[in-house]
């Protein structure tokens, strides 16, 4: 489930509290970094649940105004589109997700519905909900866009659920956008997805593949350590006009992971690694980071292969 990008950035961030931290045993790291994916995938159950919630609190909510003491037209009729919304349905009615949220005791009904009622509240303000429920297309590819643009529009900037998760959880504050992200591919790569279906898993669910992904984190984490000195003094060497201190350290991350790729991934294609990071220093270092990793895994690729330490197999094949 968990694209390799998503498994990257992970591993980007455990090295980065790593450092930061002054940690010495690779180990204690590499489980850190373990169990900060497990979070992520709660998370990713916790957003789900929260979403199928907001459904449940509106059809409450229409319930309670049909038994006011002297009820409006509009409460006798109301505009049932949301509470009918067969992507949230379909989510609500999967017993893998009923499983998972019950196994991680997610009650927003007694414990957390004032965090589902300011959303609620928010999201009717909208313009995006005032469209939907007045659109008369009736249809579950309408029904996946809505949810969609809102958690793509609004859940960023959120405080009301930024603030509960990090009450929960240090890794869930940290990881709180990067689900959203997921949130957004899923449901845009949903596709014959039923009330059996599996939910997506924390690594892909072939045993080999899913073995394959977790491998592959740990050895990005240790590979990248093991080659830190030679790494930094590489692209201290070959950045000119910079010092490495002046370098910051995010990019000096993800600097160092794309080197390790490039030369301890056989199968991994070079112009892979160098476009799955340069998106990452999009998000997760300075406005001009995109081309500064742009350029120097430009130059250290092209370095690296005449020196004979890129050997790429099969697909992985040096393509310039």
């Amino acid at each position: 489930m968990l694209t390799r990008r998503f498994l990257r950035i992970k591993v980007l961030q455990a090295l980065y509290a790593y450092i930061e931290s002054g940690e010495s045993n690779i180990n204690n790291g590499i489980k850190n970094l373990l169990d900060s994916i497990d979070k992520l995938y709660e998370l990713f159950i916790w957003q789900l649940s929260f979403l199928v919630e907001t459904k449940r609190f509106a059809a409450n909510k229409i319930t309670e105004n049909r038994h006011k003491f002297i009820p409006t037209y509009d409460d006798l009729h109301p505009n049932m589109k949301y509470v009918n919304n067969r992507l949230l349905n379909l989510i609500e009615d999967n017993v893998d997700f009923k499983k998972q949220e019950a196994a991680l005791k997610i009650n927003w009904a007694d414990d957390h519905q004032d965090v589902v009622k300011k959303y609620y509240m928010m999201m009717k303000d909208t313009q995006e909900y005032k469209k939907y429920m007045a659109d008369k297309n009736e249809s579950f590819s309408s029904d996946k866009k809505f949810i969609v643009e809102m958690v793509m529009k609004y859940f960023a900037d959120l405080d009301v659920l930024q603030d509960f998760y990090e009450d929960k959880s240090i890794y869930f504050c940290d990881d709180y956008h990067l689900v959203s992200s997921m949130l957004i591919e899923f449901f845009t790569k949903m596709k014959n997805f039923d009330v059996n279906s599996k939910l997506p898993s924390i690594y892909k669910s072939d045993t080999a593949e899913e073995k394959a992904d977790e491998k592959f984190v740990q050895m990005l984490f240790r590979e990248t350590l093991a080659h830190n000195e030679e790494f930094g003094k590489l692209i201290a060497d070959n950045t000119n006009n910079w010092e490495k201190e002046r370098i910051c350290l995010m990019d000096m991350i993800i600097l160092k992971m794309a080197l390790a790729e490039f030369v301890c991934f056989p199968y991994i294609p070079v112009k892979v690694t160098m476009n799955e990071y340069i998106e990452i220093s999009k998000y997760f270092s300075t406005p001009k980071s995109k081309i500064f990793v742009n350029g120097i895994l430009d130059k250290l690729a092209k370095k690296l292969a005449e020196a004979g330490r890129i050997e790429k197999k099969g697909l992985g094949l040096l393509e310039k």
